[in-house]
């Protein structure tokens, strides 16, 4: 019996999927890597293959008798000791996945990309897919990937194979296997940990992880072979966003608000004199700029649409309260210590910084 193929079922959104997917009666076949814990996942019926995306090999292996892929794999680190890892996975790991789909002849391949593959808007604007990707020069390994990867996606759908591709923004909620927070949702926790000590002017939509699960099947059913769809949610503002997260965690959102053009320069000051610095040159990079969406597209086409905003935030704080315990709001980082590195940044205005 035909099987539909799932990559990265072991992460938030490929969680969420594999059980849409087993709800609609799909018969499933996980690739997993060896150590990957799907422990989360025992309840569903699957198959399961064990390998790497990476390794070609493994992928044919998964990709027999298959009839529908749907690749969620892939890196979103930030740290500058994985940028190599990450291309590997992101744009390597995916071109096997579309060449060995195209020499198997599946029938429906959906390509789990991500709206920083469309690159930020201007700011206090919002962009669709249609903007020209001009974010290469920004530096951000795992942006410039996901560019990489949907151009490999492209490729192979040019050569015949019928591939649709979906473009999550920042994919919030509950039931997230990464407990230690190795996913989007380490942004709530980071703030429910009073970790993060400042903030800027940039934006981020923010969009349910359910829904983009929901958004998958649709794009599977309904999207056109070689276009892409962007799902989104509400978009914030970072003080915005922070002071919605705080209100609902209870939890003093980040105090300090400093101007963009400061942080790279005062951050690279604060690792010199050996002030602990909580952030990846990656991270700040990004954090500038206006990850903000319009996903008319993706309603219009697909009959997508986003859950409230308020249910997301909530739902994503409960979770983490309840994994986190009485650390809420008792990070390893004080109020001092953070009041203090937001002194260092307006030393670092007052100097000249930037």
């Amino acid at each position: 019996m035909p099987k539909t193929l799932v990559t990265g079922a072991s992460g938030f959104i490929g969680t969420h999927l594999a059980r849409a997917l087993a709800q609609r009666g799909d018969e499933l076949r996980l690739l997993v890597r060896r150590n990957s814990r799907i422990d989360h996942l025992r309840d569903l019926d699957f198959e399961r293959v064990t390998g790497d995306i990476t390794d070609r090999r493994a992928v044919r292996r998964a990709m027999k008798d298959v009839e529908r892929v749907f690749h969620v794999a892939g890196s979103t680190s930030m740290r500058s000791a994985d940028r190599q890892r990450v291309f590997e996975v992101n744009v390597g790991g995916t071109r096997n996945l579309v060449e060995e789909a195209l020499r198997a002849g599946v029938k429906r391949v959906v390509h789990t990309s991500s709206a920083s593959a469309i690159g930020p808007a201007r700011p206090g604007g919002t962009a669709d897919e249609t903007q020209a990707f001009a974010a290469g020069g920004l530096g951000i390994a795992y942006v410039n990937s996901k560019h990489e990867s949907e151009v490999e996606a492209l490729r192979a759908a040019a050569h015949g194979l019928p591939l649709v591709i979906v473009n999550p923004t920042f994919a919030l909620g509950p039931d997230d296997p990464s407990e230690a927070g190795g996913t989007s949702n380490a942004l709530v926790r980071r703030v429910m940990l009073r970790q993060i000590p400042f903030y800027v002017d940039g934006g981020l939509n923010v969009v349910d992880v359910r829904d983009v699960a929901a958004g998958e099947l649709l794009a599977d059913r309904k999207g056109e072979i070689g276009e892409r769809y962007i799902l989104g949610g509400r978009n914030f503002t970072l003080g915005r966003l922070f002071a919605d997260i705080g209100r609902i965690s209870g939890v003093p959102p980040p105090p300090v608000k400093v101007s963009p053009r400061l942080t790279n320069a005062t951050v690279a000051f604060g690792k010199r004199v050996g002030f602990p610095v909580p952030v990846f040159e990656d991270e700040l990079r990004s954090a500038e700029h206006w990850w903000t969406y319009r996903c008319t597209k993706a309603r219009k086409e697909l009959g997508f649409a986003a859950r409230p905003h308020e249910e997301t935030l909530e739902e994503a704080v409960r979770w983490q309260a309840e994994r986190l315990g009485d650390r809420v709001g008792h990070g390893p980082r004080t109020d001092v210590a953070l009041r203090a590195f937001g002194h260092l940044l307006k030393l670092g205005e007052r100097v000249g910084l930037g």
